[in-house]
């Protein structure tokens, strides 16, 4: 799925922000959505059969906080990460992976102990398929 953001992207929320803001047409969000957690899937699938403990694929709400606090830093991590997008797409920067992998790596140090720092519904959705664990799938 290449789009105003330079190329393939794998991240529904970011594909939601560019079908937000008008970047990208209703067909082509609906089919890489479906691309996404298709591939989430059978990434997952891919990763159960070397690693069968499904506590290590599956993004959970930790004890430290709650189900809301989880929720908080997701929403928080995937925002950063979108507007980090957005705003490398506007200008060819040569630093703009040092700015998407900061954001990233920013997302996941923040809501990390919360919620595993997941910032990518895909990446929680593929291995809740496979493994069949939905507890608080939502905050992910």
């Amino acid at each position: 799925l290449c789009c105003a953001l330079g190329g393939p992207q794998t991240n529904p929320a970011l594909t939601l922000a560019l079908l937000s803001t008008r970047k990208l047409s209703a067909l082509r969000g609906a089919l890489g959505v479906l691309a996404q957690c298709g591939g989430a899937s059978l990434a997952a699938a891919a990763a159960r059969s070397v690693m069968p403990d499904d506590a290590i694929l599956v993004t959970r709400v930790s004890a430290v906080g709650t189900a809301g606090t989880a929720l908080a830093w997701e929403t928080f991590a995937t925002f950063q990460l979108a507007l980090t997008a957005f705003a490398t797409a506007e200008s060819a920067a040569p630093q703009a992976g040092l700015a998407l992998g900061s954001a990233v790596a920013a997302g996941a140090l923040a809501a990390g102990p919360f919620s595993g720092g997941s910032m990518n519904p895909a990446r929680s959705l593929g291995p809740a398929i496979v493994t069949g664990v939905w507890d608080d799938h939502w905050v992910s």
